[in-house]
């Protein structure tokens, strides 16, 4: 037991540079407080004190703000990183080393008792501010999910989730998508280096329109010299309305999506 107090401490002072002391998040970290506090709410729930488990989590919820079910099963070194506003759901299971920031849900989409309606979150995952990860699915180990994304679908490990609805950005050679060291270290709040997927499409095809546009201006100038040259130089068969310059601003929408 003493062990598993230390580990929880451990973690703390692992991923928090705010945290000086081991004896500053004994006292002043509400997360640390929550873990601690489900315990023995989850203990009362698994053991028939259904009314008591209850009570213990909400009187947790007064204290810490953070609000979870005493069904929810939660794994060693989870870390609630300030977490205010933070529900995890009866279902709810999250798993070793995971990180959680304020404002998250992991809520249910289904209404039927005694069914999985809440996320299984896989070892070492990351959920930053804001995020909603709706439903009774799996989030792979070393997963992260970005601040505010609504995940409604199974995240692969070592992925990372953003936007509303979440997009994938998938991991590269097993490893986290964020990952840019060969010996990566824990990213706060699971910040990824990565562009978004929609940004990647969208920049793709200002790219290719950009390119079209260049070659019809090449083409229209090529019919306009052979035109001239078989003609001596006479009349114009170009249309008035032919591109014929190049208009479109490329440099100027990749900047919009965050080229």
């Amino acid at each position: 037991m003493f062990a598993r107090l230390r580990s929880d401490i451990q973690c703390i002072l692992d991923r928090d540079p705010a945290a000086r002391s081991t004896w500053e998040v004994i006292t002043c970290y509400p997360g640390l407080h929550a873990v601690w506090l489900h315990r023995p709410a989850h203990w009362c729930w698994t053991h028939g004190f259904k009314w008591l488990g209850r009570f213990t989590s909400h009187i947790a919820r007064w204290l810490t703000g953070i609000e979870i079910h005493p069904g929810a099963k939660i794994g060693d070194r989870v870390f609630f990183d300030h977490a205010m506003g933070t529900v995890v759901g009866e279902t709810a299971e999250i798993g070793d080393g995971c990180t959680i920031y304020q404002g998250v849900t992991l809520g249910g989409t289904s209404l039927y008792k005694g069914a999985k309606r809440h996320p299984t979150l896989g070892q070492d995952v990351v959920v930053s501010a804001g995020a909603k990860v709706l439903g009774g699915f799996e989030v792979g180990d070393g997963a992260k999910i970005g601040s505010n994304a609504v995940v409604i679908k199974p995240v692969p490990p070592g992925a990372t989730a953003v936007g509303i609805p979440a997009r994938i950005i998938p991991s590269k050679t097993g490893e986290s998508a964020d990952v840019t060291e060969a010996h990566p270290k824990f990213q706060a709040y699971g910040i990824t280096q990565e562009d978004d997927p929609l940004s990647q499409a969208m920049r793709g095809l200002i790219d290719k329109t950009g390119s079209q546009e260049h070659q019809i201006a090449l083409l229209w100038a090529a019919i306009e010299k052979l035109a001239c040259e078989q003609r001596g130089g006479g009349g114009d068969c170009v249309p008035a309305d032919a591109a014929t310059e190049e208009h479109f601003e490329a440099e100027k929408l990749n900047q919009l999506v965050g080229k």
